[in-house]
Order: C-alpha cells, then sequence, then structure tokens
C-alpha cells in the first residue's frame, strides 16, 4: 500500500515531463514553420510585384506604341489627301521614328527585368 502512492506520485512526475517536452517540442515546431512560412509568402509576394511592374512596363510601352503608329496613320492618311509627296517622306520618317521607339522599349523592359532579378 505504502509503495501504490510513490508509484502513482512517479507516474504523475512522468506525465508531466513528457507533456511539458511535447510542448515545447510543439511550440518549437510552429515557430519554425511560421518563420518559414513568412519568408516563402515575403518571397512570392515580391515575385508577383515584380512580375505585375513587369507587365505593367509592358503594357505601357505597347498601349504607347499603337497610339503613335495611329496617330502616324491618320496624320498619313490626311497628307495623302491634300500632298501625296510630302506623304511618302512622312511614312519614312514615322517608321524610323516608331523603330527607334520600340528600341528604347525594348531596352526599358530589359533594364526593368534586370533590376527584379536583383532585387529577388
Amino acid at each position: 500500500m505504502q509503495n501504490a502512492g510513490t508509484d502513482t506520485k512517479n507516474a504523475t512526475k512522468d506525465t508531466g515531463h513528457a507533456v511539458s517536452h511535447t510542448t515545447k517540442k510543439a511550440y518549437h515546431k510552429t515557430k519554425h514553420g511560421t518563420k518559414k512560412a513568412t519568408a516563402d509568402t515575403k518571397s512570392g509576394t515580391t515575385k508577383a510585384y515584380d512580375k505585375t511592374k513587369e507587365g505593367t512596363t509592358v503594357a505601357a510601352d505597347k498601349t504607347k506604341e499603337v497610339s503613335v503608329k495611329s496617330y502616324d496613320k491618320t496624320k498619313e492618311g490626311v497628307q495623302k489627301v491634300f500632298d501625296p509627296k510630302a506623304e511618302k517622306k512622312t511614312v519614312a520618317k514615322d517608321k524610323t521614328k516608331e523603330a527607334h521607339m520600340a528600341g528604347k522599349d525594348d531596352l526599358n523592359q530589359d533594364k526593368q527585368k534586370i533590376k527584379d532579378t536583383t532585387h529577388q
């Protein structure tokens, strides 16, 4: 009878130690998982931001290019009616201007991509 109380007391201590150990282990695993999830989320958010910024740069350049080409075509159409000789010079000038603009836009897009990759 006397040993029965001691066995119960020792079993209770062992159980308390096991619960304490398991709780600490679970806390550390949760802490580690949270840090990892935070880092992954931050990385994903940065990538999404960079891709959105890159897409915006491309879209803005394409919109500008379409607007300029439309303006040039309208101007050429008007000149064709009023002065057919001037229209041919204007077409060549506008094509050159559009080619330079496209080259600059491509360069800006490449710079944006490089800048985005260096921030990761």
